[in-house]
């Protein structure tokens, strides 16, 4: 099934299919039950996904040119319009990862990362996530995230799958939060 799939740089006439895919595993859109399986809390626009769209910092997978997954990768200046972000980075210079000097500048912000749920499970976030770093790790060595602490899937597929690090943790709007590291020179054995 991985071997149909097609991983691109997300171009303008991907936008609508980025927005049905959000909006179907947005938090706010689902019930306590379907939340255990995984979500996005960010949503974005139309003039955001344009902005990101035009920086090249969104990657996709597309099946029979349907997409069934994004990856976030922008910069803290663009994440900047939502007040967690700041917060987020305004730990910084607490945070410790390796041997880096952990910055605005030498990191990014990765994700919301959303896979349909008939593709989970099966593999998909590995190479996504190679063919995200391929492209981005260019611009920025270090990526940073945050994963809410209920959401045991994405806590669990970045820790375990990906082998991402988790660094710290914080609580904002009454939510807690895992802080999680990536080197993004770390290639995966397995490529593309």
């Amino acid at each position: 099934m991985i071997d149909s799939i097609q991983f691109e740089t997300a171009k303008m006439n991907d936008i609508d299919g980025v927005l049905a895919l959000q909006e179907l595993y947005l938090v706010a859109n689902l019930s306590e039950e379907e939340k255990a399986s995984g979500f996005v809390t960010t949503p974005f626009t139309t003039q955001q996904l344009t902005e990101v769209i035009q920086k090249e910092e969104l990657f996709i997978a597309k099946d029979n040119d349907k997409i069934i997954a994004y990856i976030f990768a922008g910069s803290w200046d663009f994440f900047k319009q939502w007040p967690i972000f700041n917060y987020m980075g305004s730990l910084f210079p607490k945070l410790t990862f390796l041997d880096f000097d952990i910055t605005t500048t030498n990191s990014f912000q990765y994700g919301p990362i959303c896979i349909h749920k008939d593709y989970r499970g099966k593999g998909l976030i590995t190479p996504l996530f190679e063919f995200m770093r391929k492209h981005v790790v260019k611009k920025y060595p270090l990526a940073l995230t945050f994963i809410n602490k209920t959401n045991i899937p994405s806590a669990k597929a970045h820790t375990q799958k990906l082998k991402w690090t988790i660094i710290g943790d914080f609580q904002f709007n009454n939510n807690e939060y895992f802080i999680l590291a990536y080197d993004m020179n770390q290639a995966f054995s397995k490529t593309i």
